[in-house]
């Protein structure tokens, strides 16, 4: 069946793109993705897709909206072209972070770009660490959500450790803590985040022991670090010996560089779901690849097999 299955892409993470095909050992699909002169993408799809099951791989990341366009019109293009099925791999889900109304007169952007996914002509969605698990409910077509904790694990186990404790930056990832300090037999701890008011800075409060010990702290986006560095900061005061942290999906925009390096943070892991630019590579960033993962998910997808032995324990 591998002859049906073909691999494109867009522009915004070619590197991760060739990964995955060449894991799949499969030719990766002929298209041009370019501009015209006032900026509007231009695709063309340079060979025959009629009835085979194609995946789309493109990250919604930074330039969010060029990037988006272009996984639009990508499947717009091979559905056309009379594709059997499409199926969208977004290794990062860009505007997942509004997937609730939380203030008066804003916008729910997760479910809104869920419909025009499908309405674009997306089958199914294939996708690694959602920022909110509610937002699988978006969807009215498949998707199948992976995690990237078995890639970290097995960066830790490599290094051995001794007295590690999982640390949740938050109260909201304490599930996803959870999950590492399972696989890993380490410990676990939340940083308790509370405003005083509107002017006053944040109390910062540990729950859980992280005097003497050595501290990874795990998290699904970074994109300042500001809360990444408070919370590093924090478990550094409270007697913390090494600090680690695992980010899946390294947005890194605005003053982050700045801060992770002036951070008592020894060593950030992130993976290759977004692409980090050279001029953002410090000493202390480590970027691991996904595309095993991803490469093996798209093989089950297309030979009707069952995905959940990629993130069961």
């Amino acid at each position: 069946m591998i002859d049906r299955l073909s691999i494109f892409g867009g522009n915004s993470n070619t590197k991760l793109l060739h990964a995955i095909a060449k894991n799949l050992r499969v030719k990766l699909g002929d298209a041009s993705v370019l501009r015209f002169t006032d900026g509007e993408t231009r695709v063309k799809i340079n060979e025959n897709v009629r009835g085979k099951d194609v995946f789309v791989v493109q990250s919604t990341c930074f330039p969010t909206n060029d990037n988006l366009m272009e996984l639009l019109i990508l499947m717009d293009a091979l559905k056309r072209a009379s594709a059997n099925r499409i199926t969208a791999v977004l290794p990062y889900f860009g505007y997942a972070r509004q997937d609730r109304k939380d203030q008066p007169r804003v916008p729910i952007t997760a479910k809104l770009i869920a419909n025009i996914l499908t309405r674009a002509g997306a089958s199914r969605i294939l996708t690694i660490d959602l920022h909110a698990g509610q937002i699988q409910g978006f969807f009215d077509v498949p998707l199948d959500h992976l995690y990237a904790v078995g890639v970290f694990v097995e960066y830790f186990e490599r290094k051995k450790i001794e007295n590690l404790v999982v640390v949740s930056p938050d109260v909201g990832g304490i599930k996803t803590a959870r999950a590492y300090s399972k696989r890993l037999g380490a410990g676990l701890a939340i940083v308790d985040k509370r405003r005083i008011d509107d002017k006053q800075a944040e109390v910062m409060n540990i729950l859980g022991e992280v005097e003497g010990k050595n501290v990874v702290i795990v998290d699904d986006i970074v994109a300042t670090a500001g809360s990444l560095v408070e919370a590093a900061s924090a478990v550094k005061k409270g007697g913390a010996n090494d600090i680690y942290a695992t980010v899946t999906h390294p947005a890194l925009c605005g003053p982050a560089i700045e801060r992770l390096a002036g951070s008592p943070i020894k060593e950030l892991i992130v993976t290759d779901t977004i692409p980090v630019e050279e001029s953002k590579m410090i000493d202390k960033i480590k970027v691991l690849t996904v595309a095993p993962l991803l490469a093996s998910a798209i093989k089950r997808i297309h030979n009707e097999e069952s995905i959940s032995i990629l993130f069961d324990e």
